[in-house]
């Protein structure tokens, strides 16, 4: 069942601990007085919760706020395929809201808060606030970029170059977010996660992690994934990194 129900007052949009992130672009007075009002409240999630469910509509639209979760979508038989990686600052359910019913699920990978919206006033934003529109959409835009990337991948890389791919990816994108201040260094996710995600068996999937733990690149720990070498793993990968220009907070 996807998130619905009471939500709780939460944080003020003038104050959001992620606007004074540098990869955020600022917004005018008046953008954030409109999505302070656009924002009717905040929901926790806990750790394997269901955010949203592919087949169901929602009256909302979802900002994480703190968090890590995933999209994935499930065959009849029970295998899953994590599409992507969801973490603070991403905007979720706009797909719901376009096309009338979400075409994946999303689930909460660690204890999650969402800033919570009323769909119904997307509207509006269109209307009135044109900057705030298109930031919707390069937000789709973004993702597709992402998924692009994945793809790719998954299609030509091989098991320990599309592990390598994906760690360095989500360290990075971790990084610029400032999810590591404090000491904590760890990916929250498990092996079964990236199986999932790589398109792998369990077995091969650990198989592969042995090896970038062997080259000194990764340390498996018992609350996810620790990166010792960015360099190493995207020399492996043969990829440049991710690299993000200022993005919208909505």
């Amino acid at each position: 069942m996807a998130v619905e129900g009471k939500f709780g007052k939460g944080t003020p949009c003038q104050d959001c601990p992620l606007r004074p992130l540098a990869v955020f672009r600022p917004f005018t007075p008046e953008e954030l007085d409109f999505v302070s009002d656009f924002k009717i409240g905040e929901q926790a999630v806990g750790r394997g919760g269901t955010i949203l469910a592919e087949g169901e509509t929602s009256a909302h639209l979802f900002t994480v706020l703190s968090g890590w979760g995933f999209r994935y979508k499930m065959l009849d038989d029970g295998r899953r395929q994590i599409l992507n990686y969801v973490m603070p600052g991403d905007m979720v359910g706009l797909q719901g809201s376009l096309m009338g019913e979400m075409q994946h699920s999303i689930e909460a990978l660690s204890p999650v808060t969402l800033c919570v919206f009323k769909r119904s006033r997307l509207g509006q934003l269109y209307r009135r606030y044109p900057d705030l529109a298109y930031d919707l959409t390069w937000i789709a835009a973004r993702e597709e970029r992402i998924l692009d990337e994945n793809l790719l991948s998954i299609g030509r890389r091989s098991a320990i170059e599309r592990a390598a791919y994906l760690l360095a990816f989500l360290y990075q994108r971790a990084e610029i977010l400032d999810l590591f201040r404090g000491g904590r260094i760890a990916i929250p996710i498990t092996q079964q996660h990236l199986a999932d995600t790589l398109g792998l068996s369990i077995v091969h999937t650990n198989k592969t992690l042995r090896k970038l733990a062997a080259l000194k690149l990764i340390r498996w720990a018992e609350k996810g994934c620790n990166v010792l070498n960015i360099d190493g793993l995207l020399e492996l990968a043969g990829w440049e990194g991710f690299r993000e220009p200022k993005r919208p907070l909505i």
